[in-house]
């Protein structure tokens, strides 16, 4: 495969800051609306489409993909209690050539289901509308749920008669990844949203979130503010209220590493919200009951514990620990059903489940089948059925039904795979990164293959930030490369909250690099333990994992042969200034600090990009209505790349036109996204396709 440069203008734009000068030539193409930067996106796709179609057997590995994407998804259901006492459940379920899942309703476990929401009769021939969230009431008679367009995810509110089977009349804007809390009858409910054009300053209608009160019938611009008076613009609210109605809990977001809990009893007239959690770095998540609350938090307790709490007396003083903190596994999820608590643990990445009665005394595991991902709960605290979902590498999705009474625990819904499980193995390492911290990783691949013949086809996985968990879980897309000899590996870098706080935060703002420094030792390992080769190893990481790859490229391009960069930030001296970045800025830091400065512009791999450099195959995926990492990102990066590389091996962009993030995304677009890059990978790895 060859490739051309796209020329690309340069202009001498320059900044100095805190005495540093920042150059940036490629500034002009920030502007998603100049029509010289339309036709530059243009070339761009027409150069990837010219240099993919040459590669052999690209039609049969879409053909392939095709089919693996079509493998289905389950959702966890959404348990409530109708009025004639039954469970009533909610969950989306997608199968074969649908392109988005589809909302279903059912009552009793094993009742028939009913179609509640099919976006996928939504949006026109390109499938583009999505299914974002959904909230049914205590009963489940009604339903809240918000879609969006093109992949924006800046959703509307509906409301859905679940009985009748019937839209209302109520339609609410401006509701993005909205928190809903209904109100015991079904007629009213909390709901977070954003302000309204205009009535902020533009570039801002993403932020400012606050609490309103919705009552069924009301036109929303006159639903009353609850709670956000006096926040700052990036603080993110979300509600939950406990059964019955009577406390309303309200956890504030700062960041990923802070938050707030405030209370209010709305059984107490004139009472008004109380801040129960204390001033300081840490992370609380509250789960009201109707005479308890229940706290997960990392306050003194880097792998997390768990307190009770008297809402009467809700002072931290008052709080009584329950669960404390496990000597080496993160307590990464937790809910209180049947009158237990249900826990997830993390080992080393690795999920376990345990019961506890309500004291804290252990009941003994959850069994989980092989080493996989189940990291969360849900049923009713009266109710003694507890649904949880496991998956692995080689393990398509299932959701299980535990009975808590007697301990009998079954299948309640699985999706059905084409895939041999015992096919493949899954095995654990550790790499010793650069400071000496010990990183784990998992890795899979066809048993047939010998692990240490120097010259496999290897892919790294990595994202590393947002103290987000990276938990082997099934790719359906993975299987064309595994299938043909590859192997699939996923680093735990530091930034994630695979191993707590600690983790979490030794990969963030002015530690960020001890994030790629992680993910570089796990690429070395794979060598030394003769995996693989740097002519073999390819790196894939998307949005803050896209940013590791970028950064990975630009530090050590000798080390790869291939990088796959989904969504990235590339520009991280800008990167506040686009769309709602500015949320990030307790992850990595402000360009406006001096300290935060030098460590952002340290790494910028923008910035980094170096003349005259062998630089390896570089494809970078972006789309034009990605509404969290804007696509500037990769334009900037591909010009300030293609302009520098010696190596001859391509440096390609792809824009998706109606697309966003990835959230929402037809399965039909997918197909076409994940076969320009495995066809681009496959080249680059010198895998054939047949």
């Amino acid at each position: 495969m060859t490739v051309h440069e796209v020329p690309t203008r340069r202009e001498d734009v320059r900044d100095v800051l805190f005495g540093v000068e920042v150059k940036d030539p490629y500034r002009w193409l920030e502007s998603d609306t100049d029509p010289e930067v339309t036709r530059w996106i243009d070339r761009q796709n027409e150069l990837l489409e010219r240099t993919l179609a040459r590669v052999p057997g690209k039609a049969a590995l879409e053909k392939r993909l095709g089919e693996l994407l079509e493998i289905g998804s389950i959702s966890l259901p959404h348990v409530k209690r109708s009025a004639k006492g039954t469970l009533r459940l909610f969950y989306t379920r997608r199968e074969g050539k649908q392109n988005h899942p589809i909302l279903y309703v059912r009552d009793g476990l094993d009742g028939p289901e009913r179609v509640l929401v099919d976006p996928n009769l939504l949006g026109g021939d390109e499938h583009t509308t999505a299914l974002d969230w959904f909230a049914p009431s205590e009963e489940g008679r009604h339903l809240a749920y918000g879609t969006s367009e093109h992949g924006t995810e800046d959703s509307v509110l509906k409301i859905l008669d679940v009985e009748q089977g019937r839209e209302l009349s109520d339609v609410i804007p401006q509701t993005r990844h909205a928190s809903i809390a209904w109100l015991p009858g079904g007629q009213r409910f909390f709901y977070t949203r954003n302000p309204a054009p205009g009535s902020v300053p533009e570039g801002e209608e993403r932020y400012h979130r606050k609490v309103y009160e919705h009552e069924l019938g009301r036109p929303f611009a006159l639903d009353p503010l609850v709670f956000g008076e006096g926040l700052e613009r990036t603080e993110f609210p979300n509600v939950s209220l406990s059964p019955g109605g009577r406390y309303l809990a309200v956890t504030v977001s700062r960041g990923w590493s802070e938050s707030l809990v405030y209370l209010k009893d709305l059984k107490q007239p004139g009472s008004t919200f109380v801040r129960i959690s204390p001033e300081g770095k840490n992370l609380y998540s509250p789960v009201p009951l109707a005479d308890a609350l229940y706290v997960m938090t990392n306050e003194g307790a880097p792998r997390y514990r768990v307190f009770r709490v008297d809402p009467r007396t809700p002072a931290r003083e008052s709080w009584t620990e329950i669960l404390p903190e496990h000597a080496e596994d993160v307590l990464s999820a937790f809910d209180v059903i049947g009158g237990e608590l249900v826990v997830s643990y993390l080992h080393s990445g690795i999920s376990r489940l345990e019961r506890f009665d309500t004291s804290g005394k252990s009941k003994g595991p959850i069994p989980l089948p092989v080493v996989g991902a189940s990291d969360g709960f849900s049923g009713l605290p009266d109710d003694k059925t507890v649904f949880y979902a496991f998956e692995s590498f080689a393990v398509p999705p299932a959701v299980r039904a535990l009975d808590l009474g007697t301990g009998k625990d079954r299948l309640w819904q699985a999706v059905k795979a084409p895939i041999r499980a015992e096919d493949f193995v899954v095995e654990t390492a550790a790499a010793r990164s650069k400071d000496g911290t010990q990183v784990p990783y998992s890795l899979v691949r066809k048993k047939t293959l010998n692990p240490k013949s120097g010259d496999n086809p290897t892919l790294l996985y990595g994202y590393g930030g947002f103290n987000i968990n990276l938990l082997p879980r099934f790719s359906r897309s993975s299987y064309a490369f595994l299938e043909r000899g590859g192997v699939y590996v996923q680093a735990n870098a530091r930034g994630g909250g695979e191993l707590g706080e600690g983790w979490h935060k030794g990969g963030q703002l002015e530690n960020k690099q001890n994030t790629f420094d992680d993910f570089i030792a796990v690429a070395e390992d794979l060598i030394r333990r003769r995996l693989t080769r740097p002519e073999r190893l390819a790196i894939h990481g998307r949005s803050n994992g896209g940013l590791l790859v970028a950064a990975a490229v630009t530090q050590r391009p000798e080390l790869f042969r291939a990088a796959v960069a989904g969504v990235p930030l590339t520009d991280m001296i800008r990167y506040p200034k686009f769309l709602i970045a500015k949320l990030w800025v307790p992850e990595y830091g402000s360009p406006e600090d001096p300290a935060q400065f030098r460590a952002l512009f340290a790494y910028s791999p923008y910035h980094r990009v170096r003349d005259g450099t062998d630089y390896p195959s570089v494809l970078v995926t972006t789309a034009e209505s990605d509404t969290r990492v804007a696509p500037l990102h990769a334009r900037k990066f591909v010009a300030a790349l293609q302009r520098a590389t010696r190596s001859g091996l391509p440096v390609l962009l792809r824009t998706e036109r109606s697309a966003g993030h990835g959230a929402g995304m037809p399965v039909s677009k997918l197909v076409q996204e994940v076969t320009d890059i495995y066809a681009f990978l496959f080249d680059a790895l010198g895998m054939t396709v047949d």
